[in-house]
């Protein structure tokens, strides 16, 4: 008597009812339709590829076991992957993915061969039917590792990025996360990795989009019913770039998505690249298991540029648009635009278009009468420096000495009150406060940040002594 591919498929599901939660049984194992019974190959029928992959993921072990134990120790299973549904009569087009082997990995890169060659693979971007995947990048050519201007306060974000721009999917870099205030450089050393990667493998497909787009894009692609080939589309990318991946937060069915784009990339030797405005640590609103897929790479920081890395930035703009400007000139923007480099830039463009409308010739006179409205409007965000310079100057204690290892109580404390500030009135991780006081641990910083806490509460004249600190700070650099 031969045995039915229903038949089968019934008895294999009898088993794994009896192992799993109804909620789980009825979502990931109902949908699923036995297609055909070949010897010892049982091909069953999902709706989408992210259902195959959740199978892969999570249910492997489960499905090997009650395939053999229908089948034999030689039964194999196979899958025909739905990838678009004809709603008029049911039919779809798949996609049979052989799992012998059991291996998600090796099963995601035979289906993404078969997409290549069998189907177009509609996509978010509407860029007409592709079967090799052919995406405009969204980058800017303008951007790039040469054109970005390196110090103290980059150097990390800035290496991590050329050496992931040379070898994409290879470095322990993966994913690599870039955080840092507004204007400090993090979008363009995404564009600049794109640029790069782009130049050495001209056939990769990369893509930089920023969050809000890819949020947009999900929400359209649930409103038509094209969620899966939305997936298809991000899932088939080799370079990442996503830009101020912050906005994610709270947006838990974008989230779930993007997990699981992340997830098959990764899974599959792709590159991806972050960039936010804060650590992930930092981060609130978004789920904990995408948290941590944020951490596994390299986290790294982008800051304030200090007083030299500031007048490099503006030389680096004047040479590419060959200016010459007095050193006084450049030295008086630098030191008065402190906040970021988008500042900076603004600054430089309205000393020129003043000189111009003019006729005028740029000298110090001119920068600083054209320049004070400038200044005077912008909101100048505090840094770790200038409340060292601050708190420096109430104690008496020069800021090199903050950061010397010495433990004469006058400095120890002005060094733990600068701390309590640097975290009150900064976006710095405790990891970055450490490292601006001579490379000290989090450990320590938590500790200052206690005892200052506690000597508030406790100490009414170190309380006033806090609270006079805290007025010359906000008066002084806001």
């Amino acid at each position: 008597m031969t045995t039915s591919h229903v038949d089968t498929w019934n008895r294999c599901l009898q088993l794994i009812q009896k192992e799993l939660a109804p909620q789980s049984y009825d979502t990931w194992f109902r949908p699923i339709k036995p297609v055909k019974l070949d010897r010892k190959v049982l091909t069953i029928e999902v709706p989408s590829q992210f259902f195959y992959e959740w199978l892969e993921d999570h249910y492997v072990s489960l499905l090997q076991k009650a395939i053999h134990l229908n089948l034999g120790p030689e039964g194999r299973l196979e899958y025909a992957i739905v990838l678009d549904k004809n709603k008029s009569n049911g039919n779809g087009t798949t996609v049979k993915i052989p799992t012998a082997s059991h291996n998600p990995k090796s099963s995601a890169k035979a289906l993404r061969s078969q997409l290549e060659t069998q189907r177009p693979v509609p996509n978010p971007f509407v860029i007409p039917g592709i079967r090799k995947l052919e995406v405009e990048s969204n980058l800017n050519p303008a951007f790039s590792f040469e054109s970005f201007v390196e110090g103290d306060c980059n150097r990390l974000a800035r290496a991590a990025s050329y050496a992931v721009a040379n070898k994409p999917g290879v470095t322990a870099y993966n994913p690599l996360f870039l955080y840092g205030g507004v204007g400090l450089g993090k979008s363009h050393l995404l564009q600049a990795i794109g640029n790069k990667i782009k130049e050495m493998h001209p056939k990769r497909a990369v893509l930089y989009v920023s969050s809000e787009r890819f949020i947009n894009q999900f929400v359209e692609a649930v409103r038509k019913g094209t969620v899966n080939d939305f997936m298809n589309f991000y899932q088939l990318i080799d370079v990442l770039l996503v830009d101020d991946i912050q906005f994610l937060s709270g947006k838990e069915k974008t989230q779930e998505n993007f997990f699981h784009v992340f997830n098959h990339l990764r899974q599959s030797g792709k590159q991806i690249v972050l960039a936010s405005d804060r650590s992930p640590n930092e981060m609130e609103g978004v789920e904990e298991r995408l948290l941590s897929r944020f951490k596994w790479g390299l986290s790294a920081s982008l800051q304030v540029p200090d007083f030299e890395t500031r007048k490099q930035i503006l030389k680096s703009k004047m040479y590419q648009n060959a200016i010459e400007l007095p050193e006084e000139v450049v030295e008086f923007i630098a030191h008065n635009i402190t906040s970021n480099i988008r500042e900076l830039e603004g600054a430089l463009i309205s000393l020129l278009a003043q000189s111009s409308l003019n006729g005028q010739d740029v000298d110090i006179q001119l920068a600083k009468s054209m320049l004070q409205n400038f200044v005077d409007s912008v909101s100048r965000e505090i840094t770790i420096e200038s409340i060292q310079k601050i708190v420096g100057e109430h104690f008496s204690v020069e800021v090199e000495l903050m950061k010397a290892k010495t433990r004469k109580r006058q400095i120890v404390q002005a060094r733990q009150i600068a701390m309590f500030f640097a975290k009150e009135l900064t976006r710095h991780s405790l990891k970055s406060i450490g490292l601006h006081f001579g490379g000290r641990d989090h450990s320590t910083v938590i500790h200052a940040l206690q005892t200052v806490n506690d000597l508030i509460a406790t100490d009414k004249y170190f309380k006033q002594s806090v609270t006079e600190i805290r007025k010359r700070i906000t008066m002084e650099l806001s």
